[in-house]
């Protein structure tokens, strides 16, 4: 009380204000980065109850949307390489080349755990993904399943154990997928806004409030899928790995799997302009998320902002003095922010986030601010 009225009575009610609006925003960003994402690093998912005596069987599911030989020559191999005794791989083909198809259904003898199927692509009925997927669930084998994609990269041969296990403890399995290294400044900051973005997804998930996962590294049963009725929204080309996901998660069936040996890479096709608008894409489903994770979601990116703006504010109109604190907890907050960012991406297998994030820490809300415009925008791409 004192500090307040010295504070009121040094600068003003405008000054105090400043100062309290400064420490509730700062505060803000200390529960998220300490108590929120902070949980991450040290999460262990064997600390939830076991409900299978053995790792199960797994059918991979890998749909497949162009003649992307690429993938079957170089991808397609690591996760043929995975080293886990009881696996296949069903790959479902939408085209129309049935000289690909012929090559793909040819492995099978090289590769006996390959299943392959097709969908005929005709031009005047597109096929979704989910489409694929659902196509691809009735012809696994085995009651677990794991989802790909042909753009995501194994980066050990344990990815497939690891994930495996997580049935042991849910019947939804949910893993972390980075994007490639690359160099450049668009590189660095596709790589820290996927890593911080699945951070969002991840934290609440340890939480036991999982609301998604991501489409290149998600699992389920095929009991949980069938007894929801299939995917949700079909009137949308997207949302199987969170509007689906938010209908069949609870607080005691969701596995979340953290290693660096079990980490995806997302290869990328493009520049900041491709990764904006498969921002856009995806993020169209955004809208459709419960109020609690859409308030959780923003209030970071919102205090993140508005600690900015009040320090800002401080330094520009205020005493030197004034200006001096205001700089000290931002220099606190960063402190913070850069040490439990470090042990995030330690914990995901991510390198060189840490050391330049406030790069992407105070650029970050503008690409978000960029990214909340185009969404106000209908993407004719999501709907059917």
């Amino acid at each position: 009380m004192q500090l307040f009225e010295q504070i009121l009575s040094c600068y003003g009610w405008e000054g105090a204000a400043l100062a309290g609006a400064t420490l509730l925003m700062l505060g803000v960003q200390l529960y998220y980065y300490i108590f929120v994402y902070g949980r991450i690093p040290g999460y262990k998912n064997n600390r939830r109850p076991q409900t299978m005596d053995r790792e199960p069987p797994v059918s991979v599911v890998v749909p497949l949307f162009s003649e992307d030989y690429s993938f079957v020559e170089e991808r397609l191999p690591l996760i043929l390489a995975q080293n886990y005794p009881d696996f296949e791989v069903v790959i479902v083909y939408v085209g129309h080349d049935s000289d690909f198809y012929e090559d793909l259904v040819r492995l099978k003898q090289s590769f006996p755990q390959i299943t392959t199927t097709k969908i005929h692509l005709d031009p005047r009925f597109p096929i979704s993904r989910k489409m694929a997927l659902n196509v691809g669930i009735k012809s696994a084998h085995y009651e677990c399943m794991v989802f790909t994609s042909t753009d995501a990269v194994p980066q050990t041969d344990r990815w497939l154990s690891l994930m495996a296990k997580g049935f042991m403890r849910g019947e939804i399995v949910v893993g972390y997928c980075g994007v490639e290294r690359g160099k450049g400044f668009s590189n660095y900051m596709m790589r820290a806004w996927r890593m911080m973005h699945s951070a969002d997804w991840i934290a609440r998930a340890v939480q036991r409030r999982a609301y998604r996962g991501t489409l290149h590294n998600y699992g389920f049963t095929k009991s949980l899928y069938f007894g929801a009725n299939g995917f949700s929204h079909l009137n949308m080309n997207i949302g199987e790995d969170d509007l689906f996901m938010q209908r069949v998660m609870t607080r005691d069936n969701v596995s979340v799997i953290l290693s660096p040996r079990a980490s995806l890479r997302e290869k990328m096709w493009g520049g900041m302009g491709w990764w904006m608008s498969q921002l856009r894409y995806f993020g169209s489903a955004f809208r459709f998320y419960p109020r609690a994770v859409k308030t959780f979601v923003r209030w970071e990116i919102g205090s993140r902002v508005l600690f900015f703006a009040t320090v800002v504010c401080a330094l520009a109109v205020m005493p030197p003095e004034y200006k001096l604190a205001a700089l000290l907890l931002a220099v606190i907050r960063y402190v913070v922010v850069a040490f439990e960012v470090r042990r995030i991406a330690r914990r995901l297998g991510e390198g060189g986030i840490a050391g330049r994030y406030f790069i992407y820490d105070l650029l970050g809300p503008l690409w978000a601010a960029a990214l909340g415009a185009m969404l106000l925008r209908r993407d004719n791409r999501v709907w059917r």
